[in-house]
């Protein structure tokens, strides 16, 4: 390999620029907008035209800024590895020995591909450690890295932290990530990048609520259709980081990686340890960034592929209150407004009649379930729906057979239990016996009932999170062990399906969906909060891996009531589901439910394959969101209002995604009927059954010039239908 070696990787108007040349870990030269056709010699004069000047009071040499940071170059930011071996080692010098281009080794001074894995292999003898470096561009336009260090020396190595950084270009000044709490997750908040470090660290022991989810730097004032944007995302459910940084120098970078606990990583002589991926997406516009990763996932040799079934959870409508006729007549009337999969949830197994006991004991309540649960789950299959179960395997309460019988399995430090929360602990699933249990009791009662379907909670976080003999820190072995109870399973039951629960939207991350078909947004499901919670996790997340349900007309967590229009259209393009007692909806109502049911099944094809679109609006009390068919044919939006605007009426209002040089017919229609409230702009023209005859106008005029936005009362939606001509 020659001391230049640049390699150019591109694939869907991303370039990716990065100089894996001589004995130095691999750089990135360019990360973002496509460069078009680039040669040899283009390549030399962006490699140089990269390295920074010496400035006064400055090392004598331009720090070369790899995406494993070494301090040994004079890189005075958060260094990439940090470990030690007895105090020594802790400043690694590696050199590379190498490097390949989808596994061919990479000769001459610079290679054009299209999207590809670029991949470097680096030794330090001093330190004893060896690295692996991975950095693939897929095909939409995604970046995915990966490190693996390896202790090849002798003695213990310490790694404290593993994590990958790229750099990113001054005019990204401005941070959005994402906090929350439960019942009210991914909540956006900006903010400009200075110089220092913005640094989110999870330390839960799960995603969590509060989760930065995606970090993102971005021109000042970027918003859903324009403005740069480079972010990352630690895939991974357990302790994390993700951070940006902006040194004295101008550089910037962003990155991340695992949050490891003190001693979780002691790497024995031959022992390894790999960094979760970090991926990294750049953007024109927040739904070109999301986009990108909706087409990464979606292109995954396991992604759900057949329609996402209309769901029942009834764990509004019953609590623990488990009753067989009862929970009967719930089926029936799913069934009769066209549901597909029936969810029992939390309350069928021993002992638990609340929230302080059982879990653990993952045995039929006989007392509540004189003949177990396949009756019910039989009377489900015969009405045409699957049959689906809540588990929380990896909790357990005190009060409960296990906790009494197997003290040893719960994850603690040293003689003292850790404090309660939700009258919970957590097992050890890095116990061997404590894991082959719970594969045990799982799959036992998934085969006695034939489930199709599991609701998998998780709703404490780890405190205090012991592991083994010694009680050392055990997160990231609990986290690795859930994925292969998971993956174990699915493995003895091909075609079942998990959904991530925690605690509502607390564990939504890349690593939970390689070993799950979705995930609950939020235990929270009062649909002015699911607008935007819905419309924050798809930044991350495809609409049909989000678990969006149709809500009971009074909120069972903000107390709030909303017309089942509302509610309805809240849900309406995501994994729609619905979550209240029917047996209370009035024969108007279920009537009304089945329409909105039957227009998500005859639309459900374009939510959950086209591409999703949010509109930035200049009135915050609007929120506009559709979905558009990849050929541009066809489009579906969503207009709601979510407060009382200081203008009346709102004005015009454009959408985006369009192809400008056809014709569109504009139709707003009302599934279950004309919503309260409500009052047609002009255009929209006489009144039909379904909805109204609407307009017809070009796409350029369409996203350009726009449509007056009609009168609605708050927390109110109306659908418009948009077809070409």
């Amino acid at each position: 390999m020659t001391s230049h070696s640049v390699v150019h990787l591109s694939a869907a108007g991303v370039s990716l620029l990065l100089d894996v040349g001589g004995a130095r870990l691999p750089a990135v030269l360019h990360w973002g907008a496509s460069l078009g056709d680039i040669d040899e010699r283009d390549a030399e004069a962006l490699a140089t035209g990269a390295v920074e000047p010496v400035v006064p009071n400055a090392i004598d040499v331009p720090v070369r800024l790899s995406v494993l940071p070494e301090p040994w170059t004079g890189w005075m930011g958060k260094p990439g590895l940090e470990g030690h071996r007895s105090g020594a080692g802790w400043s690694p010098h590696f050199v590379a020995s190498g490097g390949a281009l989808d596994g061919a080794p990479i000769t001459g001074s610079f290679v054009a591909s299209g999207p590809g894995i670029v991949t470097v292999d680096a030794h330090d003898p001093d330190a004893g450690l060896d690295v692996a470096l991975s950095i693939e561009l897929a095909p939409s336009g995604v970046v995915r890295l990966g490190a693996e260090v390896v202790n090849v020396g002798a003695g213990d190595y310490d790694v404290s932290a593993l994590q990958l950084a790229l750099p990113v270009p001054p005019t990204a000044r401005e941070v959005l990530d994402f906090a929350g709490r439960w019942g009210k997750e991914r909540i956006p908040q900006r903010r400009p990048l200075v110089v220092g470090i913005e640094e989110r660290e999870g330390r839960r022991g799960r995603t969590g609520a509060d989760a930065a989810t995606l970090l993102t730097l971005g021109v000042p004032g970027f918003g859903f259709g324009s403005g740069e944007v480079w972010g990352v995302h630690v895939g991974f459910s357990g302790n994390h980081r993700h951070y940006a940084e902006r040194l004295s120098s101008g550089v910037q970078v962003i990155g991340g990686g695992e949050l490891l606990l003190p001693g979780e990583i002691r790497l024995a002589p031959g022992e390894g340890y790999r960094m979760p991926p970090l991926y990294a997406v750049y953007g024109d516009g927040l739904d070109d960034q999301a986009r990108r990763l909706h087409t990464l996932l979606r292109a995954r040799p396991h992604h759900p592929g057949r329609p996402r079934p209309v769901t029942l959870n009834v764990w509004e409508a019953v609590y623990f209150d488990h009753d067989m006729p009862r929970l009967l007549d719930l089926a029936e009337r799913a069934a009769g407004v066209g549901v597909e999969r029936f969810v029992l949830d939390d309350g069928w197994f021993r002992g638990r009649r609340d929230d302080t006991a059982g879990l653990g004991d993952w045995f039929v309540d006989e007392t509540v379930w004189t003949g177990g649960l396949r009756p019910l789950a039989d009377r489900v299959r015969a009405l045409g729906m699957e049959f689906g179960l809540w588990f929380e395997p990896e909790m357990v309460n005190p009060d409960s057979d296990l906790a009494r019988e197997q003290p040893e399995w719960i994850l603690s430090t040293g003689e003292r239990l850790p404090v309660l929360a939700r009258n919970q602990l957590v097992l050890d699933l890095a116990h061997p016996d404590a894991y082959a249990y719970l594969l045990e009791r799982l799959s036992a009662v998934v085969s006695d009932s034939d489930v199709a379907y599991v609701k998998w909670d998780h709703n404490r976080d780890l405190v205090d999170a012991g592991t083994g003999r010694r009680r050392v820190a055990g997160v990231h072995r609990q986290t690795l062990a859930a994925y292969r109870l998971m993956d174990d399973l699915r493995a003895r039951f091909p075609g079942l399906e998990i959904e991530s629960c925690s605690s509502g939207g607390s564990r939504v991350d890349l690593g939970i969906l390689e070993h799950t078909d979705r995930v609950w947004v939020s235990d929270c499901i009062d649909p002015l909060e699911r607008q935007d919670m819905n419309r924050w996790t798809m930044q991350l997340l495809p609409p049909e891996l989000l678990g969006s349900h149709i809500a009971s007309g009074e909120s069972h967590t903000t107390g709030r009531r909303h017309t089942l229009s509302f509610r309805a259209a809240t849900a309406l393009t995501a994994h729609l589901g619905v979550e209240w007692d029917l047996a209370r909806a009035t024969t108007e109502e279920l009537a009304e439910l089945g329409e909105w049911i039957a227009f998500h099944k005859a639309h459900r094809e374009l939510f959950h394959t086209g591409d999703m679109v949010r509109v930035d609006t200049s009135d915050p009390t609007l929120r506009l969101s559709g979905t558009v068919s990849a050929d541009r044919e066809r489009a579906l939006f969503v207009l709601a209002t979510v407060g009382r605007s200081e203008v009346s009426p709102r004005g015009r209002f454009v959408f985006r995604g369009l192809d400008e040089s056809r014709r569109y017919a504009v139709v707003p229609v009302h599934p279950g009927g004309r919503p309260r409230g409500f009052t047609p702009a002009p255009w929209f023209g006489a009144e039909t059954a379904d909805g109204y005859a609407g307009v017809e106008l070009s796409g350029r005029a369409l996203m350009t010039a726009g449509l007056h936005t009609p009168a609605m009362f708050p927390e109110s939606a109306v659908v418009f239908q948009v077809t070409a001509v």
